[in-house]
């Protein structure tokens, strides 16, 4: 499977004003869009989306771990020393999801909140896992889909440099025995490339083997 990042950028802040007096900064909007093709040329199935997002409520959000970042990491794992904001709810609206998360005292939550209070336009970008397959002239995301966070803070989608493709060359990110592996597979598909006809089965056999041992 692989990494898979959208932006939506139609998220709106609020700030609200505590029992303690002090005022707190939300991100609100959709987080996640099904059934409509995006902006990096990829439609998600609602009910795919709805499975997920069942199992995200109730493993992260109302556990207190749906935790997002600031900027765009480059693997499906949450960075503790980069998260920004918590997420404290994700619904469904049609075939939208929709988000509301709280900025944090933290580094990086700190600068979301500064940047905010400048006029700075953000989004919002979800991570998750999952192969992608062709229906109809459409990249589908298929049903393996694994949601990793719904929404972390980017900069405003509609810049130019804010694109992302989404899918990261070069690797692959496995889920297997409870844990994310990342599976750095270019050396192989050099080697198997390179290779003399006669040796081809044999680095294919050392590739799987190294492959499971690795699992």
């Amino acid at each position: 499977m692989r990494l898979i990042r959208e932006e939506i950028e139609s998220a709106k802040v609020t700030i609200t004003e505590g029992k303690d007096g002090k005022k707190r900064h939300f991100i609100e909007g959709v987080f996640l869009q099904g059934e409509i093709k995006n902006r990096n040329g990829r439609m998600y199935r609602a009910e795919t989306l709805q499975r997920e997002v069942a199992k995200y409520n109730e493993q992260y959000i109302t556990k207190g771990r749906a935790l997002g970042e600031l900027g765009h990491p480059d693997g499906p794992t949450i960075n503790l020393d980069r998260v920004s904001h918590l997420i404290t709810s994700l619904q469904r609206e049609g075939n939208n999801f929709v988000g509301k998360a709280r900025l944090l005292d933290t580094p990086m939550g700190n600068i979301a909140r500064n940047l905010l209070d400048e006029g700075v336009k953000l989004g919002v970008s979800s991570r998750g896992l999952g192969s992608i397959k062709e229906e109809g002239g459409i990249k589908v995301v298929a049903d393996d889909f694994m949601l990793a966070t719904a929404a972390d803070i980017v900069a405003d989608p509609s810049a130019p440099d804010a694109f992302v493709n989404g899918i990261m060359e070069g690797k692959e990110w496995v889920y297997a025995g409870g844990a994310i592996q990342e599976q750095r597979i270019e050396k192989i598909k050099q080697r198997i490339d390179n290779a003399h006809r006669s040796q081809l089965d044999e680095l294919k056999l050392s590739a799987f083997h190294s492959f499971i041992k690795n699992l």
